[in-house]
């Protein structure tokens, strides 16, 4: 072998290195995690903080490596025809053209890339200095190409690129759960943040029914035994029905007349919010901290009460339930044999969805509770013993009060729970 070969391949060798060098930046950029480096450079790690800084522009980034990956492609194939005709006469071209092919396939695209991919940021960090000083000297080719991407969106009218969505936050939260960068109680808490301003107050509200409140002209006693009897810190004051509550008294206050021996609880009663069932629970929670509220009514089209959210009710949402040493612990889902449930009426029916793992969406429904779901089910207030078949559940009426479900058995069919 001559020295001129030796040296052709030697050249060779740099630009499929050089090759290989340019794809793994490309795949490495493309591919880093910007929360990620934020982090580094916010540590202080100046690497990071450059590497940050370059991918801002990330299309001169990008012009730049395949400007650089084109001309060691271009020039490798070049010299490697040179190399082969001069040993191979004609069928040099073919051979260079084969070998050229698989060596940059194998060595300056598939495994650089590959490489990068496991690894971007660490990548990306050791190319930048490099890339920094290519780009540099690429800025005139650089901006004709920003000239004609300009003239392209003009004519394509390419459209605004998209922020991130609710969606794919949520997909991200997952995919860290599952790296375990995220543990299950924070993936939680940061997916009910996420949802928390979809929500309206009339999927978390206390029903009507469900309401303990008393009248303006109650006695003393009666409210006091209501206190002790409830456990409540606060109770809503109606005048003449529940469909008219006009303030709410606080249980401290309450005490505080009976100490001073007064008899109007008028002079405590303070003003209440009433919010739409419509409102955004991430509404409501602003409208109680100005208004230094801790409860609120929701009243229907007509004015009338549909029940009341708490700020409590509020904050379960997102950091689930909290208990106090008044409240009932309820399980809404029971487990009694193998596929077998036994359900409380006034769960959420998006939990009952999510857990059976339906194709039917809670929100085609009107109904809130499964309870509202199950009348809409049948048309009617069901009796005791009533069924009816959902996707794979065999839904069965367990108890009623003759106004209401309250409780219904879940038998799962042909699915492993």
């Amino acid at each position: 072998m001559d020295s001129q070969t030796g040296t052709q391949i030697i050249i060779l060798g740099i630009l499929l290195v050089l090759s290989g060098f340019f794809s793994a930046t490309e795949t490495a950029f493309s591919s880093i995690n910007r929360i990620r480096m934020k982090h580094l450079a916010n540590n202080g790690n100046k690497k990071a903080l450059h590497t940050l800084e370059l991918s801002e522009d990330f299309d001169k980034v990008l012009s730049t490596i395949l400007i650089g990956n084109n001309i060691v492609n271009i020039a490798s194939a070049a010299i490697a025809t040179v190399l082969f005709t001069r040993h191979y006469g004609n069928a040099g071209v073919t051979i260079s053209t084969a070998v050229t092919t698989i060596l940059v396939l194998i060595f300056g695209e598939i495994t650089p890339k590959s490489l990068a991919k496991e690894s971007p940021e660490s990548f990306a960090m050791f190319s930048t200095p490099i890339l920094r000083i290519l780009t540099f000297l690429l800025q005139p080719v650089n901006y004709l190409f920003s000239l004609w991407k300009k003239f392209l969106s003009k004519v394509f009218k390419f459209k605004d690129k998209q922020t991130i969505t609710q969606e794919e936050l949520i997909t991200l939260v997952e995919e860290a759960e599952n790296e375990g960068g995220l543990d299950s109680h924070e993936g939680e808490l940061i997916r009910s943040a996420i949802e928390f301003n979809d929500l309206d107050v009339e999927e978390i509200l206390t029903p009507r029914v469900k309401v303990v409140a008393v009248s303006e002209k109650a006695s003393i006693d009666e409210i006091k035994n209501t206190f002790m009897t409830h456990g409540f810190s606060r109770l809503p004051v109606y005048n003449k029905t529940v469909d008219n509550i006009i303030g709410v008294i606080h249980e401290k206050d309450f005490y505080n007349i009976l100490y001073y021996e007064k008899e109007n609880i008028q002079s405590i009663t303070k003003s209440i919010v009433c919010v739409a069932p419509q409102t955004k629970i991430s509404t409501l929670l602003r409208l109680l901290q100005h208004s230094k509220s801790h409860i609120s009514v929701v009243v229907d089209e007509y004015g009338g009460t549909m029940g009341i959210v708490t700020l409590e009710d509020i904050l379960e949402e997102l950091v689930g339930e909290i208990w106090d040493e008044h409240d009932e612990v309820i399980e809404f889902f029971n487990k009694i044999e193998h596929h077998k449930y036994q359900i409380h009426c006034n769960a959420n029916l998006e939990d009952l969805f999510n857990r059976f793992e339906l194709k039917s969406k809670s929100y085609d429904y009107d109904a809130v509770t499964i309870g509202g779901w199950v009348v809409q089910e049948f048309g009617r207030i069901p009796d005791v013993g009533d069924e009816f078949d959902f996707e794979h559940l065999k839904v069965t009426v367990i108890k009623t009060d003759n106004k209401r479900v309250l409780e219904i058995m879940v038998e799962v069919n042909n699915q492993t729970e």
